[in-house]
């Protein structure tokens, strides 16, 4: 007699179909952890008392809480400035490394991280590292320029210092289906970036000049961090990337290391032993655990269905953000 098998990750879906099914009788069960979990921290490696604790920034920097089929995500700035919470309450975490690897993301969600960093580095007095992993570019390096020292892996890609506005438009697709819309507006330019007509002069004026303004703020952040010379900075303000060679001969980045190199230097900028902990905060233990790992919680079951622009949504806004680098755009 032939016995159908299913491999772990069918049961499980099966067994969640189930439960679902079951509705008001099924007693209350938690299949994947989500943002209600709290947060508790694990030892990566050393065993002194002090800690040099580790936050992955990974993906598109956004405020907006993910909502998925069979569990919710708290968005990248609530999961970031929880860690921050819980370190600056615990007086042996004198350390933070941030591990990035971000092709950025909104700007204002951009900034919010930077902001929350910057006043975390000055109310606990702990010390600030990032390293940048595959991508630091945008609101990627935008939020790492608050450490005290920033490294870049030898593959590292980072730069595009600058802001781009993003709106999607479907006028032309109407033209050809002849769908129209009319609208009643109170102004000129109420209905300024509608996706329904192809921008004014005057319009495209005035989002050039809300992007000249975010893009100096940008710049600004730079030039209060960082030591760069002014030549070296007109090229940066082109919104380029540079490899970490290059990008650690204009200024950007401090060192080329490996993840390790980085939590040495952490170590040392706090004055700690060699044994200090390396610590991270987690939903869930995960067996094996190391540095690399950048989850917090779970990440299983499947996500809910999406129609979208890439990784960002059909969203009109500015975006401090290296598009090429986002999955689908």
């Amino acid at each position: 007699m032939n016995r159908k098998r299913f491999s772990p990750g069918t049961l499980t879906a099966l067994v969640a179909v189930a439960l679902i099914a079951m509705g008001c009788a099924a007693p209350s069960v938690t299949l994947f952890p989500d943002a209600t979990d709290p947060l508790k921290e694990f030892t990566l490696s050393g065993t002194g008392d002090d800690k040099v604790l580790v936050v992955s920034i990974r993906g598109i920097i956004d405020d907006d809480p993910k909502r998925r089929l069979l569990r919710t995500e708290p968005s990248m700035v609530e999961e970031v400035v929880s860690q921050l919470q819980a370190a600056e309450e615990d007086k042996k975490v004198r350390a933070v490394l941030f591990k990035i690897d971000s092709p950025g993301g909104t700007a204002t969600a951009s900034d919010l991280l930077y902001h929350e960093i910057l006043d975390f580095k000055k109310r606990s007095g702990a010390k600030v590292v990032a390293s940048i992993m595959n991508v630091g570019a945008s609101g990627g390096y935008y939020v790492a320029l608050p450490a005290d020292r920033i490294f870049a892996h030898a593959t590292s890609i980072t730069g595009s210092v600058g802001v781009v506005f993003l709106r999607p438009q479907v006028f032309g697709l109407m033209d050809k289906i002849g769908v129209g819309i009319a609208v009643s507006k109170s102004g000129r330019n109420k209905d300024i970036g509608s996706p329904f007509r192809p921008a004014t002069e005057e319009e495209t004026a005035i989002f050039q000049e809300l992007t000249d303004h975010l893009a100096q703020q940008f710049i600004d952040r730079v030039k209060a961090h960082r030591q760069i010379s002014e030549s070296d900075l007109a090229d940066i303000q082109t919104a380029r990337i540079y490899n970490a060679e290059v990008a650690k001969k204009k200024g950007l980045v401090d060192e080329i290391g490996y993840l390790s190199d980085a939590v040495a230097s952490a170590k040392t900028l706090a004055g700690l032993e060699k044994d200090a902990r390396v610590v991270v905060y987690r939903r869930i233990e995960y067996a094996n655990d190391t540095i690399y790992n950048p989850a917090t919680g779970a990440g299983a079951g499947p996500d809910m269905p999406r129609l979208d622009l890439g990784a960002l949504g059909l969203q009109t806004g500015f975006y401090y953000l290296w598009p090429s680098a986002v999955p689908g755009g």
